[in-house]
């Protein structure tokens, strides 16, 4: 399992005085309320930031860094990654798993045959959806709800899911 884990991408910078736009990539962008630092990731290297300020606008978290005053000093960072370990993360509820967890995990179905592997955790709002790579190269879309994912194991590495009829047409 990865130790760090992503709360947003630094999108933008925001004003001139070392304010960045950040993306949240978290289900709640306000946990950047009570966070004292992140670590951006920055190619590399990995920088801890302490946090300064934090404000809302729209979809975006704006964020101010104790040292970083001005767009020059922030400027080259558009586009990174900025991370938490995982003690700074929520805690997780009853069925909940972090998405970079689950991200490589064997997918087979409650009759046993291997259907494929996960590869990505698409947010819809409504309920999430699994996407799985088939041994084929093709790929299917599976709604995570308990009538289709009856599984989750990761110390197997392994989902077990119901095929709903229409799913793999």
């Amino acid at each position: 399992m990865e130790n760090l884990l992503r709360v947003g991408v630094i999108s933008s910078t925001h004003g001139i005085r070392g304010e960045v736009k950040v993306f949240p990539t978290t289900d709640d962008a306000e946990r950047f309320l009570d966070l004292e630092e992140v670590i951006l990731d920055a190619g590399r290297e990995q920088i801890t930031l302490k946090i300064e300020r934090v404000k809302f606008f729209k979809n975006m978290v704006i964020l101010k860094f104790k040292g970083y005053d001005n767009i020059n000093d922030i400027e080259r960072y558009k586009g990174r990654d900025l991370l938490i370990t995982r003690e700074q993360a929520v805690e997780l509820g009853p069925d909940e798993n972090f998405i970079v967890d689950l991200i490589g995990l064997l997918v087979v179905t409650d009759q046993g045959e291997e259907l494929g592997t996960l590869t990505d955790v698409i947010k819809t709002g409504a309920n999430d959806v699994y996407q799985v790579k088939l041994p084929s190269g093709k790929e299917v879309l599976l709604p995570a709800i308990k009538e289709c994912i009856l599984s989750v194991d990761l110390e197997k590495g392994m989902v077990t899911v119901h095929v709903m009829d229409g799913l793999l047409d």
